[in-house]
């Protein structure tokens, strides 16, 4: 900062940004609360179908959720320009008033060419007026002028160029859209970006980190990660390079084993925060960021640190990053496509997936305890448990076509006779990978690649991040989801051990399962020209099951306490809604399903039954069988899950409820209060405690009848309630409807399942 230009500077034009800025940031609160009331508000309440459903409501979303950003981006801006224009005015008041003190010692300042300044004699005494009194001063007093003008100098130029520092940072974080990063004041900015280029500089030798100096890092990244402008600055600053070579040097025992020893009880939290500002880093679209990710992407398979010294290669370190947080999108498809041409090229196109990433002098590059963090897909699977629209995009692709060199073979045309088959990556992952042995810290075998595995799967098949519940901004089922639910099902119908011996994929396929209950129920009904459509509606695309498919399914699925108990209550809330939205909606003509009540609720009621008598076969060979599950689990899991759906009705977020394109069907996904269904379920779930069948024993034909008798009192509770609400004449015929329907659907379920005994291996109910 030069000394005229801070003491002439004329700060108007800063000022006049700061009021427009504030205006702007008022406006934009205005347009950001007319979007969220107004704007969502009616595309809550609409009736959404067609295109309109799949695309333009989705849409809306977004474009409010744009608006957030851009009041929030405002209000940053203004804040930083805010700051500084008041710090300058400051710091120029400090400057004047050191150059009058400095007058007063006859001394002054003045500003050479090259923004230099020079501390000098105001009055040579030999040159002043006859009479004239020279203030004296000492060389120490030219000194401490001097010093503190460069002082003020100094802090007024960082606070300038901060700014600009800042505000530039802001705006590289989104070229073609608005930024969510708030800071009160430029300080709050600087500081970020200040402990950014910190941290990188800690990381770039982890062979030379110190235990204090690992502390200061982690402390670090645990206060910023959150922080978008640290996250992309200290990304870029490392580079992806230094982010793989310290994450393999900080773990390996010949790089800093001093450090391992005295810090292992925090390399835990050290990986986790580390991933979360990776994560939020790729979130950045500046030009330096996607620079950084298309060069991580090209050392995927890489080896680290080097070819000479190998101890891994890229994906398997940046994989274990990746176990937290939301990274983007764009990001992790390319990664994805390029962790499939590495694992092909390392397995001979996966004939030998168990040994390719074996490095027997290799670092543990996970710390979690769950698994040693060498089979890079562990990681990877659980980035797209988070990240839906890039897990759909992966499992849909390719692993390898019918003409490349591999070893798979299928049976396709049911001749007896295999041949060579293409593989979509879902089926190389779920049905023919050897997944690498990984020990846990117990010393156990590790579940914890293909349990990820099925997160990864439950994200890309529902559209929403695994382990949530559908919201009511939840788009409709696209095509690529869709048919990734008829791969999965065929998958398990095709060799059911692929699910029950591996029960713990179960919790993700009863979720899966539980929000394609309209695909379900349509596959149920074997109705190829009918208006079975009309009845089980679906907004979105449909996934087309053959229903024997999804009889294996449903067993292979009830077997498992937490799958059974999402679809259960999934479909008890589901046939709820469907009862509500028949019954007391105004349909236009062209969605009504033409038949009168009677015949209607019976339907209903038929697909319910049959769905809750397949799970019931499913529970009782799990609790009968070799595997001899408790009851209690599945009485304690159907609580957990009638807590879940229960305690989310007053915002229309209950498994099920926010897939009927109705107008009832989206006031309960908005959320309105006081709809029938709402009411409705909390009655139900309130009143009726799942069963858990302990007294009937061993007796198969007992817990059959009372697996039914449970089915019927829900839905005859759920169909008289939906009845009176709407004070229909049928009131006091409609529960015998429901109980002949359900025990029909029973009835079904368990001919069904006598088909295919010898292929389940199950016990069939006498009938």
């Amino acid at each position: 900062m030069k000394l005229d230009a801070l003491r002439h500077a004329d700060f108007s034009r800063l000022n006049a940004a700061v009021t427009d800025w504030s205006e702007m940031v008022d406006k934009l609160s205005t347009l950001k609360d007319d979007a969220r009331t107004q704007l969502k508000g009616k595309a809550d309440k609409a009736d959404w179908t067609g295109w309109n459903a799949a695309v333009t409501r989705e849409f809306v979303a977004k474009t409010v959720g744009e608006f957030g950003d851009a009041h929030t981006q405002a209000t940053s801006i203004r804040n930083i320009l805010r700051d500084t224009h008041d710090e300058l005015v400051e710091y120029r008041r400090q400057l004047n008033d050191a150059i009058e003190r400095g007058l007063k010692k006859n001394l002054t300042v003045i500003g050479n060419s090259d923004g230099s300044f020079t501390v000098t004699m105001n009055i040579h005494p030999d040159r002043a007026a006859e009479g004239t009194d020279v203030p004296d001063h000492t060389p120490e007093d030219v000194t401490a002028l001097r010093d503190e003008v460069q002082g003020i100098l100094t802090k007024a130029a960082e606070s300038d160029s901060s700014a600009a520092r800042a505000l530039r940072a802001l705006a590289d974080q989104t070229p073609y859209g608005f930024s969510d990063a708030s800071y009160a004041d430029r300080d709050a900015a600087a500081e970020a970006l200040e402990a950014a280029d910190r941290a990188a500089e800690l990381a770039e030798d982890p062979g030379d980190m110190t235990p204090e100096e690992f502390d200061e890092f982690n402390s670090t990244l645990a206060r910023y990660k959150d922080d978008s402008l640290f996250a992309e600055r200290f990304a870029t600053a490392l580079g992806p390079r230094g982010v793989l070579d310290f994450w393999t040097g900080v773990n390996d025992l010949h790089t800093n084993t001093q450090l391992i020893q005295a810090r292992m009880d925090k390399y835990g939290d050290l990986q986790e925060n580390l991933g979360l500002t990776l994560a939020n880093a790729t979130r950045s679209d500046s030009a330096a960021m996607q620079r950084w990710e298309r060069d991580m992407v090209g050392l995927t398979g890489e080896y680290v640190p080097s070819k000479d010294s190998p101890r891994a290669v890229g994906a398997q370190v940046m994989s274990n990053l990746m176990r937290w947080g939301d990274f983007d999108d764009t990001f992790l498809k390319n990664y994805g496509d390029e962790l499939v041409r590495v694992e092909k090229e390392r397995s001979h196109n996966g004939r030998s997936a168990e040994l390719a990433w074996h490095f027997p002098l290799g670092p543990m590059l996970n710390r979690t305890g769950t698994d040693g963090g060498s089979d890079p897909m562990t990681g990877f699977m659980m980035a797209l448990g988070k990240s839906p629209e890039a897990a759909t995009d992966f499992f849909n692709g390719t692993f390898v076509t019918k003409d490349e060199d591999h070893d798979f073979t299928r049976d396709t045309d049911g001749n007896g006779k295999e041949g060579k088959v293409g593989l979509s990556v879902f089926q190389y992952l779920f049905e023919e990978r050897d997944w690498p042995k990984e020990y846990d810290s117990e010393f156990e075998e590790s579940i914890a690649g293909q349990n990820a595995l099925g997160w990864a799967l439950e994200a890309a098949a529902t559209g929403h991040p695994a382990g949530e519940q559908p919201g009511p901004d939840l788009p409709p089922h696209s095509p690529e989801q869709a048919r990734l639910v008829e791969q999965i099902v065929s998958s398990i119908s095709d060799d059911t051990e692929r699910l029950t011996g591996r029960g713990y994929l179960s919790d993700s396929m009863g979720q899966i399962a539980a929000e394609y209950l309209p695909d379900i129920n349509r596959a149920t009904a074997d109705d190829t020209y009918g208006n079975t459509n009309l009845l089980f509606p679906v907004a979105g695309t449909a996934a087309e099951m053959d229903h024997s498919d999804v009889t294996r399914f449903l067993i292979s699925v009830g077997q498992n306490d937490e799958g059974y108990s999402k679809i259960e209550m999934g479909q008890k809330a589901y046939m709820t809604n469907l009862f509500d939205y028949h019954l007391n909606s105004e349909i236009p003509d062209d969605r009504r399903y033409p038949h009168d009540a009677e015949d209607t609720v019976k339907e209903i009621a038929r697909r319910s039954g049959e769905i809750s008598g397949t799970l019931a076969i499913g529970r009782q060979e799990a609790v009968l069988g070799e595997a001899h599950q408790k009851d209690e689990d599945y009485k304690k899991s159907m609580g957990q899950v009638k807590n879940i759906i229960s305690g989310t009705i007053g915002t229309g977020i209950g498994v099920g409820t926010s897939f009927i394109a109705t107008p009832a069907g989206g006031a309960v996904a908005g959320g309105t209060a006081g709809t029938v269904s709402s009411v409705v379920l909390e009655q139900i779930f309130g009143a009726v405690e799942p069963s858990n069948l302990k007294e009937a024993g061993d007796n198969v034909n007992a817990r059959w009848e009372r697996a039914m008798e449970n089915s019927t009192t829900h839905g005859q509770l759920a169909a008289k309630q939906v009845a009176e609400a709407g004070d229909k004449p049928y009131a006091n015929q409609i529960a015998d409807w429901v109980r002949d329907g359900n025990e029909i659907g029973f009835s079904i379920a368990s001919d069904n399942a006598r088909r295919m005994a010898d292929d389940l291996q199950t016990k069939i109910p006498n009938q």
